[in-house]
């Protein structure tokens, strides 16, 4: 992979991965054999919850939070997890100390349905216990992403309201953003920003958004996108930092005279937005966003922190 910036997920690639050990349904398997059926829920249906968790100083930042929204998700699609929240923390550490993992790790911790008897939507002709992995990688933002940000296209895939897929579940079926993502890539830039069914901004496909209008934070109201752990941090950080802060309805056209812009996202934390539609944002510093990314860096040290101390 190339240090060209193609959004907040690139990264370099790293050789360590091919010998990771995955753990899959109880068991720890290199990456090459680390597999699961082709009649399990998630492949046929994507029929599954998960999330995205970033390892630093040996532990899992903002693990509880990512917990609740894992289980809040599951009970949501009556899916039963099949271990308690201790029993995966106890998982996902042995599987980062069997792979000596403490630094520089994303891990994608993702539960399916299970295996079913048929390839069939209905819950009922499920087998089996729900399929549990938990992925770890050596994974790290380009510096490149954060030193130039990037361009955003708005799309015409809208966020959708509760009552059609509830953009508060962190589901493994994602063709919504999926397609909203192609659409942004193929007008040339790094990721969708998408709106809501009013047409208001809601979020990107795959990070939240940010704006600043003299001195003050602007994001969505939250009503059409999933409940972020970063994005809750964020605005957590710049209301005790005394910054004006708003989860408010704005449009696109406050977005192109915002003097800053940035999204936010658990692999690559706070990362600048540079153009939007071809709009160039601000023409200068960016005091309010790098104010945030040093906050935000220093939460994260004091969540793991507190998580060492307490013995995990």
């Amino acid at each position: 992979m190339t240090d060209q910036v193609h959004g907040t997920h690139d990264f370099a690639e790293d050789p360590r991965n091919e010998q990771v050990l995955i753990y899959v349904r109880g068991e720890l398997k290199r990456r090459p054999e680390a597999t699961v059926s082709v009649l399990d829920g998630g492949f046929v249906l994507g029929d599954g919850v998960w999330e995205g968790l970033r390892v630093h100083r040996g532990q899992v930042a903002f693990l509880d939070q990512h917990l609740d929204r894992l289980y809040e998700g599951a009970a949501a699609i009556d899916l039963d997890v099949g271990m308690t929240r201790e029993e995966l923390t106890r998982a996902i550490h042995e599987t980062l100390d069997a792979n000596g993992m403490t630094e520089g790790v994303h891990v994608r911790l993702m539960v399916t349905r299970g295996l079913k008897a048929t390839p069939y939507q209905d819950p009922r002709v499920t087998i089996g216990p729900a399929t549990i992995v938990i992925l770890p990688e050596y994974k790290e933002p380009l510096p490149a992403v954060a030193q130039k940000g990037i361009r955003l296209f708005t799309v015409h895939v809208r966020r959708p309201g509760p009552d059609i897929l509830d953009p508060r579940l962190n589901s493994h079926s994602k063709l919504n953003d999926i397609t909203a993502c192609i659409q942004a890539y193929k007008a040339g830039a790094d990721e969708a920003l998408m709106l809501d069914p009013h047409g208001f901004v809601a979020t990107c496909n795959s990070t939240h958004f940010f704006i600043v209008r003299d001195g003050e934070l602007w994001t969505s109201t939250g009503d059409y996108c999933l409940g972020g752990i970063t994005r809750g941090n964020v605005l957590r950080v710049a209301r005790e930092a005394g910054i004006p802060t708003f989860e408010r309805n704005f449009s696109t056209t406050q977005v192109y005279g915002a003097d800053e812009a940035f999204v936010t996202g658990t692999f690559a934390g706070l990362v600048p937005v540079r153009e939007v539609d071809g709009r160039a944002i601000g023409d200068g510093p960016r005091p309010v966003s790098t104010r945030l990314r040093g906050l935000y860096r220093e939460l994260v040290d004091r969540d793991v922190a507190e998580r060492a101390a307490g013995g995990r």
